[in-house]
């Protein structure tokens, strides 16, 4: 294997980041531009770094098209112009450390990096500039040596960010120059792209401080707050998309059926079924239909005879079609109908009026336990209990084994009821 090879790819043992734990530690400096920069690729390295004196970051920020017009108005005028620009340019470094940190792994290696972040730029030995005038999507590395080493220093350039993805895991693409000429042309460079940057490395503390999982400062107020976000993320998030993506244009938004359809998909999806129990009236059918439009795979309709009726405004064929949502459709009275033809094609089934079918001692009960066995669940009715809470535990064994239940609460479900 040839060990003098200019080119780094991150394969076959050859990191970036291996490249600069042999190079840095012999460093006397070590000065790094970057389009990206991420805690990720100093947490990566910084053991390698302990012993070279001085450590700057430059970094490029991506402006939006009114800082971008600003900036070139400031730039046909007098230099001075340009500190408002700085201050977008603060306030957007600011926002990619939060961000990171918001989406980084909260452990002791990320914990243990940022904090010696914050002490070298305490002590002067890290600086950290963002280059504000244009988008800047270079990537150099340089090493300076210490007088009367090998060489004055060796630069790295290629597709590399100051990342853990660039310093490890992609596949990249970086050479190592090592010409005297090569290296002089790089820091000639950087240091002219250093005067015009704005220096971020307060913001930097500032911003772990005060703005990320790191802060010290953090109440209990904010640490509740924190609870209630992750967990109820998935319905903050999916919210407007889970309800608003399935609703024909011209049909009413409410609310209470949104959430409930929210919660009615989290259930069936954790315990294969789920009951939609409003009062007469509230919309069943809608929450229902639009649910069911949500799970894959198909869906059977089981309900009474007048609510399969093309006719009725309200039924279960003319709701399906203004929700494109596809379905077959068969009478409760028909059950061997169903087991006739086999229900292996069906993923989902709805049952309208689940309370007829409250006593499982009957044949017609057991024909459909047969056809819910394997399936997700829906069973929609005003009076799920009708004559003792053991109506409800018939219902429930339509999608849960009474005695080992996948309900945390009740994994004996015999017992509890």
């Amino acid at each position: 294997m040839n060990t003098d090879l200019s080119f780094i790819t991150n394969q076959k043992n050859i990191s970036l980041k291996k490249r600069f734990q042999v190079l840095i530690k012999d460093s006397l400096s070590f000065d790094s531009l970057s389009a990206y920069f991420y805690s990720s690729g100093f947490y990566a390295v910084y053991p390698a770094l302990e012993n070279t004196q001085k450590i700057r970051i430059l970094i490029g920020i991506k402006t939006d098209k009114k800082t971008f017009d600003f900036i070139e108005k400031g730039n046909s005028y007098k230099r001075p112009t340009l500190d408002f620009s700085f201050a977008e340019t603060k306030t957007e470094f600011e926002n990619l450390v939060e961000t990171e940190m918001a989406n980084s792994a909260d452990n002791k290696n990320v914990e243990e990096g940022v904090y010696k972040f914050i002490e070298w730029i305490k002590n002067g030995k890290l600086q950290i500039k963002a280059y504000p005038s244009q988008n800047l999507h270079a990537k150099l590395y340089i090493m300076t040596f210490k007088k009367g080493d090998r060489d004055a220093g060796r630069v790295i350039t290629g597709s590399s960010n100051f990342t853990q993805s660039g310093l490890i895991d992609n596949l990249e693409f970086n050479v190592e120059l090592k010409n005297r000429s090569d290296y002089d042309f790089a820091k000639d460079k950087f240091e002219e792209l250093w005067q015009d940057a704005v220096d971020v490395s307060k913001r930097y503390i500032d911003t772990i401080n005060l703005k990320t999982w790191l802060s010290q400062n953090i109440t209990p107020y904010m640490l509740y707050l924190k609870f209630l976000y992750e967990y109820f993320k998935e319905d903050l998030n999916l919210s407007d998309q889970t309800y608003i993506q399935y609703m024909p244009s011209g049909f009413k938004k409410f609310e209470y059926q949104r959430q409930a359809i929210l919660n009615a998909k989290k259930i069936v999806l954790k315990y294969g079924g789920v009951f939609i129990a409003d009062v007469v009236g509230l919309g069943k059918t809608y929450i229902a239909t639009i649910l069911a439009s949500q799970l894959t795979g198909r869906t059977l309709v089981i309900a009474p005879p007048a609510l399969l009726n093309k006719f009725n405004p309200g039924s279960w064929l003319n709701l399906f079609s203004d929700f494109n949502a596809p379905a077959d459709y068969e009478s409760s009275g028909k059950l061997d109908h169903i087991l006739k033809r086999g229900t292996d094609k069906y993923s989902n089934i709805i049952i309208d009026e689940a309370h007829r079918f409250r006593n499982e001692s009957t044949a017609t009960y057991e024909k459909l336990a047969e056809i819910c066995r394997g399936k997700k669940v829906i069973l929609v009715t005003a009076t799920p209990l009708n004559n003792t809470p053991k109506d409800i535990l018939s219902l429930i064994k339509l999608f849960q084994d009474s005695k080992k239940s996948g309900i945390m609460e009740a994994p004996d479900m015999e017992l509890f009821f």
